[in-house]
């Protein structure tokens, strides 16, 4: 059986592959993102390449999603330039991803088709930063389990 994102992933892909379609250009903008917030709403966003190392687009998506007032994605996706189709994240996008939104889904394409899976399964084992916050009003670790 191949695995096969539903609905709402199609929707996700769309999104990031519109924007990359028609905002990515030259060498600065390379890679698109859209990724669903728990309520519904879809926020896209592109990389910022700079030789010193400018963030990738799921990194742009993070703040534009917080600028936009949304803390809580469920779904996220990239997709290249030029056709590319699907890109699974980077290391340091997997780690930031699972930090800021430990329950997230991430669409990935492989060569069975394209799948979703929990970004904890990205990082098996890893530290979770988010787990070891203060919650400020009981100066208390947070719990995301």
């Amino acid at each position: 059986m191949t695995p096969q994102t539903d609905r709402v992933d199609h929707e996700l892909i769309r999104a990031a592959a519109h924007i990359a379609a028609t905002r990515c250009r030259g060498d600065n903008h390379t890679m698109a993102a859209a990724a669903r917030a728990r309520d519904g709403r879809i926020v896209t966003a592109v990389n910022a390449y700079h030789f010193t190392g400018g963030p990738c687009a799921e990194l742009v998506l993070i703040g534009t999603a917080a600028a936009q007032g949304v803390y809580d994605l469920d779904t996220i996706v990239a997709v290249g330039d030029r056709d590319r189709g699907v890109v699974p994240p980077c290391g340091r996008c997997r780690q930031v991803l699972l930090d800021y939104f430990p329950a997230l889904k991430v669409i990935l394409g492989t060569n069975d088709g394209l799948r979703t899976v929990p970004v904890t399964d990205l990082l098996p084992e890893s530290y979770i930063w988010a787990n070891h916050q203060l919650d400020a009003e009981e100066n208390t670790p947070l719990s995301t389990s």
